[in-house]
Order: structure tokens, then C-alpha cells, then sequence
């Protein structure tokens, strides 16, 4: 028994690792631009299918391809938030809409472009680690150190940097954040461009652990949505304890139950907590 709350435990990790990653891009692109942002889960498919390219196609280093995955995701995000975002920053209806249909058109132009079958992504460690009788495959040690480190890495950026601290500030409260002269025409396509990197490289992270295919991002979308919810909408710590939690929950529950149950025991906790707390464990109440 012990062992298996150790092993569900180390699994729960990775996946709240993984899971923070989408729900932090998720809930910046809202805290910054106050849109839902539903092709959320078509940038973690481009970032899977970056990777794919670089390493298959390209046949650069893994970290190299991640490294080049995000920068292109954060041109990616500004390119959008300046073409399709930005005519519907006072109009969050219409943003969700026109978020749904970019979600579409992303969609079906990787169907177009890489067909509907699902892509093997190749090994790129193979054998496990062993800490007694405790099991962890070296590809999943893997994804949950890189993450770790780009998370580690985003937290020093928006702590310790300028525009980090614009950014925190923006999230807080626009109107103020203006009149302090946070630059929003240079803040906006930052913001989304950092939401959309934290996506693509989880579909990076993830590629060689599940495959790739066009239709990859719902899954990670409704994740990260849940995830958001259950912290709280625009909470940046609220969606990191949301994910942590909601890791652990799943992979408790999948261990000891089945995974059919992890997803109602996930979805009676949402629906538990928002009575509770509509605002999320961390969000602020609308005034």
C-alpha cells in the first residue's frame, strides 16, 4: 500500500507539473487580455508538432527544439493578439467567439498539413529510474525537469524583471496599471505571447510521451480550464495550488479507483469548491 501512495504520489507531481504549465499561459492570456481563450489547447498542438518537426524532421537537439518552439509560440501570440485579439479587448463575448473559431482554423490547417493520423514521436530516453521499489520512466523524469525549469524560469521573469512586475501589475488592475505607465500597446502581445509559449512547450514536453495529432488540444484545454476555474480566474498562485491538487486527485483516484472515477471525483471538486467559493480557492470576488 505504501508503495502505490508513493507512485500515485510521484505521478500526481508530474501531472500537476504539466498541468501548471497550460493553466499559467491559460490564465495570463485572461488576467492580460480578459479573454477566454479557447485555441489555448490548438497552441499546445503547435508546440507538440514543433517538436516533432525539430527533432524529426529538422533533427536538431531536443532542448534546442524546445528552445526554438518557444520563441516561435511567443511571436505566434503577439502576431495573434495584434490580428485577431485585439479589435475585441472591450468585448469579452466576442473574444471568446472569435477565440473558438481561431481554435478551427488552427485545427484543420494541421489536418491539412500533417493528416489526420496520429504521429509516433521518437524515444529520446528510454529505461526507468529505480529509488527501491519505487518505478519513474526516464521520459517522464525528463518532462517533469524541463518543466520544472521553465516554470522556475517564468517565476524569476514576472518576480525580478520589469516587465514581469508590468505584467503582475496588469493582471491586477488595468486602469491602474496604466495611469503607472505600463505600456499596454508593448504589454498585451507580451502577455499573450508568454500564455501561448507556457502551451506550446507542454505540447513540446508531452509529444514524446503521447504522440502527436491535430486533435491533441482538447484534452490539455479542458485541463487548463478546470484548472483555472478550480484557482480562480486570473490567480497565477491559485491556478499552480489548482494544478498541484488536481495532479494528485487524478492520480490517486486512477490508482485506487479507476480513471473513469478520477474524472467525477475532478469534476464534484469543482462543483464543490465553486459553491463554496466562487471566486475559485484564490480568486477575487468581482466588485
Amino acid at each position: 500500500m505504501s508503495f502505490l501512495i508513493a507512485q500515485s504520489l510521484i505521478n500526481g507531481v508530474i501531472l500537476g507539473t504539466l498541468y501548471l504549465l497550460m493553466a499559467i499561459g491559460f490564465t495570463l492570456a485572461f488576467g492580460v487580455m480578459r479573454i477566454v481563450n479557447f485555441a489555448h489547447g490548438e497552441f499546445y498542438m503547435i508546440g507538440a508538432f514543433c517538436a516533432l518537426i525539430g527533432v524529426t524532421w529538422l533533427g536538431l537537439p531536443f532542448p534546442i527544439t524546445l528552445a526554438l518552439t518557444i520563441a516561435f509560440a511567443i511571436l505566434l501570440g503577439a502576431v495573434v493578439e495584434r490580428l485577431v485579439f485585439r479589435p475585441f479587448r472591450a468585448d469579452e463575448l466576442s473574444g471568446m467567439i472569435a477565440s473558438l473559431g481561431l481554435a478551427m482554423i488552427l485545427q484543420h490547417g494541421a489536418l491539412i498539413l500533417f493528416g489526420p493520423d496520429p504521429q509516433a514521436f521518437p524515444s529520446l530516453v528510454s529505461g526507468v529510474f529505480r529509488w527501491g521499489a519505487l518505478i519513474v520512466p526516464k521520459s517522464r523524469a525528463l518532462a517533469l525537469g524541463i518543466g520544472i525549469v521553465i516554470l522556475l524560469v517564468f517565476y524569476v521573469f514576472l518576480m525580478h524583471t520589469r516587465h514581469g512586475r508590468a505584467l503582475r501589475a496588469l493582471v491586477q488592475d488595468q486602469e491602474v496599471a496604466a495611469v503607472f505607465g505600463v505600456r499596454l500597446e508593448i504589454m498585451y502581445p507580451l502577455g499573450l505571447g508568454l500564455g501561448v509559449a507556457l502551451a506550446a512547450v507542454a505540447g513540446g514536453l508531452m509529444a514524446p510521451l503521447f504522440g502527436v495529432s491535430p486533435f491533441i488540444g482538447g484534452t490539455p484545454l479542458l485541463k487548463a480550464f478546470i484548472v483555472v476555474i478550480l484557482g480562480g480566474l486570473g490567480s497565477i498562485p491559485g491556478a499552480a495550488l489548482a494544478a498541484v491538487l488536481l495532479g494528485l486527485i487524478e492520480s490517486f483516484t486512477s490508482s485506487f479507483i479507476s480513471a473513469s472515477a478520477a474524472d467525477i471525483v475532478t469534476f464534484a471538486l469543482v462543483i464543490g469548491v465553486l459553491l463554496v467559493r466562487p471566486a475559485g480557492l484564490l480568486g477575487r470576488a468581482e466588485t
